[in-house]
């Protein structure tokens, strides 16, 4: 199966890195500068899973021609989509399919759009990683997972197949009959985190420690709940003893969002939050009628008001 990996940043890099490893016929379609940073010092993986260094690790830069490939795995930033789209879609062939891990479900809308249903799958990944100054990518805890599926739900022989080829990368791999739900459950828990630790600029274990913390996330978490209802996606109790374990537990936990605020990056506001929103019609209106997550929503679209301001 020949594996094109769209990026080698923190997660496109991880994954890709184990599959290559585990000897899969992996290219990665990166820009000019990344290219050469990993033809000169390697792919460098640093986790408690096992340090990995890769040389050799073959590359696509876009616009080169080259013959389509089986499988496409999309990790970039939701900001960065159409842009990603652009530089494999030259690379996408009758047979092609596409496995995005990004959250939310605009991309899968975007990509059905462009591509076909029937390229599409449906997937999610679990893990938290970053690329250090020089670029080698940290694995900041155990956690390394990928699951994935047909939209219309079932089972197939392509997604045996795909799983199959990802069984001995050293990584964990699970193929889901109801992948949109699996997708939804990740959504909520991820936009009450955000919304949670954005808004409060703190913790979970910040914001439990506060007042009236517990029950922010908690107003937060049926806002998102009632956006999933609403479209048809009811949360089970599997989903609801993960989210409390790790939502009302005292930790340091933080989305990601929130360090790219603390950066000055780009935000997934818009795909996180904004297309939530945008999916629940009149229910997310929370206590009284004033929905948090609306107010989260504006906390971010006002800090990229003044980043851009300030820029």
């Amino acid at each position: 199966m020949r594996i094109l990996v769209v990026g080698a940043g923190a997660v496109g890099g991880y994954f890709g890195g184990r599959l290559a490893a585990a000897g899969e016929d992996v290219t990665f379609l990166v820009r000019p500068g990344r290219a050469e940073k990993l033809q000169r010092d390697g792919l460098v993986i640093k986790s408690v899973r096992g340090d990995l260094t890769l040389h050799g690790v073959k590359t696509i830069l876009a616009g080169v021609n080259a013959e389509p490939f089986d499988l496409v795995l999309l990790s970039c930033k939701a900001y960065s989509l159409d842009d990603a789209i652009d530089s494999f879609a030259p690379l996408v062939g009758e047979s092609t399919l596409i496995l995005p891990m990004l959250n939310g479900m605009r991309h899968i809308d975007v990509l059905k759009e462009k591509f076909g249903a029937s390229r599409v799958l449906g997937g999610q990944c679990v893990i938290a990683a970053t690329l250090n100054a020089q670029q080698q990518i940290v694995h900041l805890n155990d956690m390394q997972a990928v699951t994935f599926g047909e939209l219309t739900g079932g089972t197939s022989e392509r997604v045996q197949a795909i799983a199959d080829a990802m069984a001995g990368a050293n990584f964990d791999v699970s193929v889901s009959d109801n992948i949109l739900l699996r997708m939804w459950e990740k959504w909520v828990f991820l936009a009450t985190l955000a919304a949670s630790t954005c808004l409060m600029r703190g913790s979970i274990g910040d914001i439990l420690a506060a007042p009236d913390g517990k029950r922010v996330i908690e107003n937060l978490l049926g806002e998102c709940r009632a956006v999933a209802e609403h479209q048809g996606f009811t949360m089970g109790p599997d989903f609801d003893t993960r989210a409390t374990q790790t939502l009302f537990t005292p930790t340091p936990l933080t989305a990601s969002m929130l360090r790219d605020v603390e950066n000055h990056s780009h935000t997934e506001a818009d795909h996180i939050l904004g297309d939530l929103i945008s999916r629940g019609g009149d229910a997310q209106k929370g206590e009284h009628g004033v929905s948090l997550l609306r107010i989260a929503y504006s906390h971010l679209k006002t800090y990229e008001a003044r980043q851009t301001r300030t820029s």
